[in-house]
């Protein structure tokens, strides 16, 4: 097994290395500008480790770790249209850079380009699966996002109807991205699903984890200013679970008139705090993580390799960024 700074310096040569059309740049360089924005590529890692945890070479997988990395911007670039968010990563977002127009038409390209990478280095034997596993997830992440944003309308939204639309929307290509990484090692289904279902627990985790630090966490270290959720009212584990359990009006006065931002934030963190649910949040998050690792036991790793991705999920535990 690689470690992990050799298996993001990997992908990260892959990525800089795609070589684009000259033209028409209206299309590539908002695609290039994306994907240069850097990102955790947690993804790519996930399925170069899972190649090689099953006896591949890491290289046998890097062309489908880059398409499932191609799929995930792909889905920022849409994502960051559709909420009207003007910053990613610390730069603008490409609809603010460019326009709108230019980022639906570029994550289009991004979307077949996916497609064009993961299909490189398969057998006739091989295509078949990384489609249908690739094809599958992307429906259920746009069914996630489609639930996401039904949620802005909704005040009865419920934590299992929360967790179900994380899952679909963040967990499941955590998961695609293991089980594409196994797929091209040649691994057999029960293998291959003892992985993916780790992915899936830790992007249920991973996406907790995001959640609590968007309130709580440090926003020099966190890379943004700390509330965003709460002053969008994004219905998020902490607020799903305060709204069917604060007794003493806070909540739904700063939702329906929102006091001034830091007010704002102040008070809801307040009723979060009196209901104990950052301890709460984090104890979800340790669970979490405990089964994600527990799904190992099933994929038949060696002990390096079991090491490598539990050493992935104990950092979901208390990541600060």
């Amino acid at each position: 097994m690689h470690t992990l700074n050799e298996y993001l310096n990997k992908i990260e040569t892959y990525l800089k290395g795609i070589e684009y059309p000259s033209a028409p740049a209206g299309l590539y360089e908002p695609i290039r500008y994306t994907l240069s924005g850097g990102g955790k590529r947690l993804r790519p890692v996930l399925a170069l480790a899972a190649c090689e945890a099953f006896g591949g070479d890491a290289d046998d997988a890097v062309n489908q770790a880059a398409g499932v990395e191609m799929f995930h911007n792909f889905t920022l670039l849409h994502d960051d249209v559709m909420d009207g968010a003007d910053m990613r990563r610390g730069r603008p977002t490409v609809h603010v850079k460019w326009d709108e127009r230019t980022a639906i038409l570029s994550g289009d390209a991004m979307l077949t380009m996916s497609q064009m990478l993961m299909a490189r280095g398969c057998d006739g034997s091989k295509l078949a699966e990384v489609y249908g596993i690739a094809n599958r997830t992307a429906m259920e992440i746009y069914e996630g996002q489609q639930w996401d944003m039904d949620f802005e309308e909704r005040t009865d939204v419920t934590v299992d109807e929360y967790l179900n639309m994380i899952r679909l929307k963040t967990s499941v290509l955590l998961g695609c991205a293991c089980a594409l990484g196994a797929t091209m090692a040649g691994v057999t289904d029960k293998r291959r699903d003892a992985i993916y279902a780790f992915g899936e627990k830790l992007g249920l985790a991973f996406q907790l984890r995001d959640d609590y630090l968007d309130t709580y966490g440090d926003p020099i270290v966190f890379g943004k200013e700390i509330g965003g959720d709460i002053l969008n009212d994004k219905k998020t584990w902490l607020l799903i679970t305060a709204m069917s359990e604060d007794q003493s009006g806070v909540l739904s006065k700063e939702i329906a008139t929102p006091s001034e931002p830091s007010v704002k934030i102040e008070r809801v963190r307040g009723v979060y705090d009196a209901l104990g649910l950052p301890q709460r949040c984090v104890a979800l998050i340790n669970r979490y993580v405990d089964e994600a690792i527990a799904m190992l036991d099933g994929a038949g790793l060696t002990p390096v390799a079991h090491d490598f991705f539990v050493a992935l999920a104990e950092d979901s535990r208390s990541r600060t960024h």
